[in-house]
């Protein structure tokens, strides 16, 4: 300004006066530019301090069985701050699991895999190989996720399954490093031992049942020359026992109850519920936060370290593609910006089918008389008031594992015992007095897929597993109904069996049994490696070894969806070992190890059995 004065040379008064007042207004102008200059100045600093206040050093999307995990162990750290975003309710009414018995009571089960409140409430397309039906996949929406749903059947795999991991391209995830975080996460109630662990937050019980019908199966399994085992989750898989469930002083032990309400207290831990994340936010391709809705209203959070997708096999995926990661043609026909073509996001979808093997029971011993009204007011109250009786147990207390065939080195059938009658995913009451085998191949080579039906996060993505699509499929169901039929047959049911309900007597021939199956088969609610972990270098895979999505920076995905493989058995205790290993991986620690622990091997694969 005062280099214009300097050049300035009046030559007349009135010029004076002109280039007095041009000067007056360009001084006033060039004040009020600076003045606007500093308001923006002071709003963006503003909007970055508020950006700050709004910033955690993670940021979890889903409270499940991965997500509580994670937020427990990462807050350990004080220096840390988590916060975990949630799209369904709290477990709770009122801070009371009496109050929300439906979740709590483990006899009550079914009524949440029905009610939307608490479950995402997903249905397949129509299964081309299963005569056009459409399959339910109930999948958890609340605290704890789907170990807030399921049976609480406590279920680690065959070591093999790890070991198979860590040699198709993900070092230092095997057996030897996966079985350590089995056992930091669980509280056995029969004590540690070299398999089982001792002081973890993970409750876990054994099945000690005297019920007659569960007694007279795992008998039965001895009789058709199957090995009882004493722990399916220890030396050996192989053999039928007693179930371990995730049940403690007859409630259910959730992964909200061991890892999230321990945490929640914590200084540096917030959670919000009923938050759907709708969004990743990125600058370029690196993570900064995420965008969600809350009570109608669109917000925005950030990260000053890393976001941690834990939603599950659909919503991760689903989540990654609305973020503009996934198959770039796919998302280009949406309107969703790529930030990164991963053409893996979403494939490689595996779960696991099963069919219940039904039978009348000739004696009135089964739970068909807990179903009555009376009986079930009387099974709620003593629950409500002791945590006992027999609304303290999913009655899933035995089951076993048995290979298919000689020259199989490792279970692929799995079994689940039940003296009930189970109809619809138990959306229609039992019948009559019978009793049930639930029974499924582990490794089925049917491979599916999900992908967006639109760019809008409310939408249920279409989910294709692609069900019964190889003849290995429908081979390994009919050697399921074959052999159950046999264990059925033997002489410890005599005094129990009645005619067979399902498939029923008149299903003999391989024809009758495939259309059975195609009829009767459902999901076992295991879906599955949908972001897969692998190699850079694999074009099918998401995350690399250390749970990185790979392409972009300060994203991670930890729940079932990693697994490049499914697992032998149910889900849930994995993925809790699955978000233990995450957590030290995150930590920066060293990765724990076990070696040489010995795993059972059958003496010969000539024989079946």
């Amino acid at each position: 300004m005062s280099y214009l004065m300097k050049r300035f040379n009046c030559h007349s008064s009135v010029m004076c006066k002109v280039a007095g007042n041009l000067f007056k207004a360009h001084i006033s102008k060039n004040i009020l530019c600076i003045n606007d200059q500093q308001f923006k100045i002071s709003r963006a600093s503003s909007q970055l301090s508020s950006e700050k206040a709004n910033s955690y050093s993670y940021i979890i999307v889903g409270a499940g069985s991965a997500g509580c995990v994670l937020a427990n162990r990462l807050t350990e750290d004080p220096q840390s701050t988590v916060l975990l975003l949630e799209a369904g309710p709290k477990d709770t009414v009122l801070g009371s699991k009496r109050l929300l018995w439906k979740i709590h009571m483990p006899a009550a089960l079914t009524y949440n895999l029905c009610d939307d409140k608490y479950n995402w409430h997903y249905h397949t397309t129509a299964q081309r190989h299963m005569d056009g039906r459409v399959l339910y996949w109930p999948r958890g929406r609340v605290w704890g996720g789907s170990s807030s749903l399921n049976a609480m059947v406590y279920i680690r795999g065959h070591a093999d399954d790890y070991n198979g991991w860590a040699s198709r391209g993900a070092p230092g995830w095997s057996y030897e490093h996966c079985l350590p975080y089995f056992k930091k996460a669980q509280t056995h109630e029969l004590g540690p031992d070299r398999y089982r662990g001792g002081d973890g937050p993970l409750h876990v019980s054994r099945g000690k049942t005297k019920h007659a019908l569960h007694q007279a199966f795992l008998q039965a399994a001895q009789q058709a020359g199957y090995p009882f085992t004493d722990d399916m989750n220890g030396y050996q898989q192989e053999g039928f026992g007693w179930m371990d469930m995730t049940i403690h002083r007859g409630q259910r032990w959730s992964t909200a109850s061991a890892y999230l309400r321990p945490a929640i207290s914590r200084p540096n831990f917030s959670v919000a519920e009923k938050t759907l994340v709708t969004k990743i936010l990125f600058q370029g391709t690196k993570c900064i936060g995420v965008e969600y809705v809350k009570n109608g209203q669109r917000k925005k959070v950030f990260t000053n370290k890393e976001v941690i997708l834990s939603g599950g096999a659909i919503n991760s995926p689903q989540l990654l593609m609305l973020s503009g990661i996934g198959n770039a043609d796919d998302l280009k026909k949406l309107g969703i910006p790529v930030v990164c073509h991963l053409p893996g996001v979403g494939q490689n979808l595996q779960d696991h089918l099963e069919v219940y093997i039904q039978q009348k029971c000739t004696k009135p011993i089964t739970l068909y008389s807990a179903q009555k009204p009376l009986n079930m007011v009387r099974i709620g109250l003593e629950w409500l008031w002791k945590f006992t009786g027999e609304g303290a147990t999913a009655h899933l207390e035995s089951g076993g594992f048995i290979r298919s065939e000689p020259g199989v080195p490792y279970p692929d059938i799995q079994f689940h015992f039940l003296p009930s009658q189970v109809i619809d995913h138990g959306r229609v009451a039992s019948t009559m007095e019978a009793y049930q085998v639930h029974v499924g191949p582990m490794r089925s080579t049917s491979v599916g897929w999900l992908k967006l039906k639109s760019s809008d996060p409310k939408d249920h993505p279409i989910i294709e597993p692609n069900y019964l699509s190889t003849e290995r499929d429908i081979w390994e169901f009919r050697q399921c109904v074959k052999l159950t039929r046999e264990i059925f047959a033997q002489k410890a049911f005599e005094k129990f069996r009645g005619p067979e309900i399902q498939p029923g007597n008149h299903v003999q021939s391989d024809k009758e049994i495939d259309a059975f199956i195609r009829q009767k088969a459902d999901s076992a609610y295991h879906p599955s490696c949908t972001c897969k972990m692998g190699q850079p270098s694999d074009s099918t895979a998401v995350v690399d070894p250390q749970t990185k999505v790979i392409g972009v920076e300060n994203l991670r995905v930890v729940d079932a969806s990693i697994m490049p493989s499914i697992v032998t058995g149910n889900l849930n205790a994995p993925t809790i070992m699955i978000a233990e290993k995450a957590a030290d991986i995150i930590k920066g620690l060293p990765s724990l190890q076990e070696k040489n622990v010995p795993v059972y091997k059958p003496k010969t694969l000539e024989t079946q059995r």
